[in-house]
């Protein structure tokens, strides 16, 4: 297996917009309409599939009250049972 470039690396946007949203207890289609956006465009954020513009994006932060940097990165988020399991 091959190291990525960083140019590969920086082409796909990672994302915690599905699990923000389903801690919430919140539809793909309620956040859409309180985003203006269409529904299934939260389906491609939330799969990697599209990413979002600087505008939408600080919406989203907005939205979820918290750092638009905890929602987004370029690079994978670890699953959160190791997140937790590194916590002192």
């Amino acid at each position: 297996m091959s190291e990525k470039t960083a140019t590969e690396r920086t082409e796909q946007v990672h994302n915690r917009i599905a699990m923000l949203r389903v801690e919430r207890g919140i539809s793909r289609r309620q956040f859409s309409e309180q985003l203006g956006v269409h529904y299934q465009t939260v389906g491609y954020l939330e799969r990697g599939e599209y990413s979002p513009s600087l505008h939408l994006a600080l919406r989203i932060a907005d939205y979820f009250d918290v750092p638009v940097e905890f929602i987004f990165s370029l690079e994978p988020f670890a699953p959160i049972g190791q997140q937790a399991a590194r916590r002192p």
